[in-house]
């Protein structure tokens, strides 16, 4: 998100802490020239930068398929209709949700961002291990894109499966500024009927209070996390806890689209259907369940798990899931029903014959239903990291100050971060400890890591109020990667630190 440089900086004036040194060179072979960042340490190891020669070899070892996929993106302010309620805020190309791109693993890809925005902006490539100084982190991976100019970012997509786009620049997230991106396995067999793409969203740009007075709210007064344990732990009905979120969303979305409106899913009875769930929500987790039908859960955050079949499962933001289904006869609500807020679901449609799907979403069966677990999930085989001993522990607690005015990592915000040094090659575990009263989706950009445990695949994770969670990753793709909680409000009070690939 930018989740999200707090505050955002100037692209001309680029962050620097106690802690930072910016830096600029012209990069080596296959690796497009912009400022280099460099965060020192203390004990004075060199951290690898945008223009080292170690990312440069990186890139020459990827596999290429041969083939480029083009796409252009114009990010900018338009008047957006989202199923009866006009708003006006930011998007790319003038819907909501952003186009979708598409590509297969091994394809290089060439994306043209236009900037049309009153202000800077970039473009992530949410959960994609790719190139260093194409992440989209202004101020650490590239500077970011100014009002009236265009940048092309170039890279080699190396994984297949459902990820997603978004700024990394101040709020600008929790606008109608994401869209899809799909990878595409050549080796899949692809046994499903019909495919759908479902974004989540919270919306309250144009309708209800601007995010950036939200912001501003938060760091006037504080926020949540603040409860009494009783009562606000986790449990069997609260699988986050009791505290999910601070806003108060007026509406929520399944692409771009109010329940006044809804999108539909159309397939024949007997049909298998594959969704690809995304939530890009800002300050909401879903609970997401169809009316009427089980869901088989087959991947999350793009890599294949052991089928396993529920009735309903829980996002936390920036997560991922595929999962499929057999379309029954009727027409059936599709709910994502914010976790723990009173908020109005979102809705869809799967339709398979004429007639009325159910008219309250909140009585869907199937959301109190079996819900998914982490516990639940086990790895393809395929989707593994081999297996070897970790060499570097680092420790990160997730902490909460000021009265929620400030969320930390390791006591510090971002401004004042120390890095999480490591090097080239190392097998990596970083043990998560939250000490607040809120869920924080971490998410680790430039990689994906196993959940210590069960190995499950994944790039952003919910780590529950006051408990510890463990992650492993190969250290493969070097440079200077954010790590950050994707509540998109936390992350710019603070919550935010940097993955530091030092020689």
């Amino acid at each position: 998100m930018s989740t999200h440089l707090p505050p955002t900086p100037d692209p001309d004036k680029p962050l620097v802490s106690r802690r930072t040194v910016i830096g600029a060179g012209i990069s080596v072979a296959a690796v497009a020239g912009i400022g280099g960042v460099v965060f020192g340490n203390r004990n004075s190891t060199i951290p690898i930068k945008a223009t080292d020669a170690k990312i440069a070899s990186t890139e020459l070892r990827r596999r290429s398929s041969g083939q480029t996929v083009r796409q252009t993106l114009t990010a900018a302010r338009s008047q957006i209709d989202l199923g009866g309620q006009v708003v006006d805020t930011s998007s790319y190309s003038g819907a909501v949700h952003g186009p979708l791109i598409r590509a297969s693993a091994g394809d290089e890809l060439k994306i043209r961002l236009t900037n049309n925005l009153p202000s800077t902006t970039t473009t992530h490539w949410h959960g994609l291990a790719l190139r260093n100084d194409m992440d989209g982190v202004p101020g650490l991976t590239m500077k970011a894109v100014p009002d009236g100019q265009t940048f092309e970012y170039s890279f080699i997509a190396p994984d297949p499966g459902t990820y997603w786009y978004h700024p990394h620049v101040g709020t600008q997230l929790d606008t109608g500024l994401y869209g899809p991106l799909i990878i595409d396995d050549p080796d899949e067999p692809g046994n499903y009927d019909v495919e759908a793409v479902l974004m989540l969203d919270d919306w309250t740009d144009g309708w209800g209070k601007k995010p950036d007075t939200i912001l501003n709210d938060m760091k006037e007064s504080g926020m949540g996390g603040m409860g009494e344990m009783g009562g606000m732990m986790p449990s069997a009905s609260q699988p986050l806890g009791a505290d999910t979120g601070d806003v108060a969303y007026p509406g929520h979305l399944i692409n771009g689209k109010l329940p006044t409106d809804p999108i539909t899913v159309s397939a024949r009875p007997g049909q298998r259907i594959k969704l690809r769930l995304i939530n890009a929500g800002a300050d909401t987790a879903y609970r997401f369940a169809v009316d009427g039908h089980r869901l088989t859960v087959t991947h999350t955050d793009g890599f294949a798990v052991e089928p396993v079949t529920v009735d309903a499962l829980v996002m936390g933001m920036g997560e991922r899931y595929d999962v499929e289904l057999t379309a029954n006869d009727g027409a059936f609500l599709m709910v994502a029903s914010p976790e723990g807020k009173d908020d109005p679901p979102a809705t869809a449609l799967l339709r398979t014959a004429a007639g009325d799907a159910a008219t309250d979403p909140r009585a869907v069966a199937a959301l109190s239903g079996r819900l998914l677990t982490y516990r639940d999930l086990q790895p393809l085989e395929a989707s593994r990291l081999p297996m070897r001993r970790v060499d570097r522990t680092l420790d990160l607690s997730l902490d909460m100050a000021n009265g929620g005015r400030q969320w930390r990592m390791n006591g510090k915000t971002y401004t004042d971060h120390e890095p999480l040094n490591i090097s080239e090659g190392e097998r990596v575990r970083i043990r998560m400890r939250n000490t607040t009263m809120m869920f924080h989706p971490m998410h680790l950009h430039g990689h994906t890591f196993a959940l210590a445990g069960n190995g499950t695949r994944k790039d952003t994770v919910n780590v529950l109020p006051m408990s510890t969670l463990s992650i492993d990753f190969q250290a493969n793709n070097p440079g200077q990667w954010l790590m950050h909680c994707h509540n998109l409000y936390h992350g710019e009070l603070g919550m935010m630190t940097v993955v530091s690939y030092v020689t």
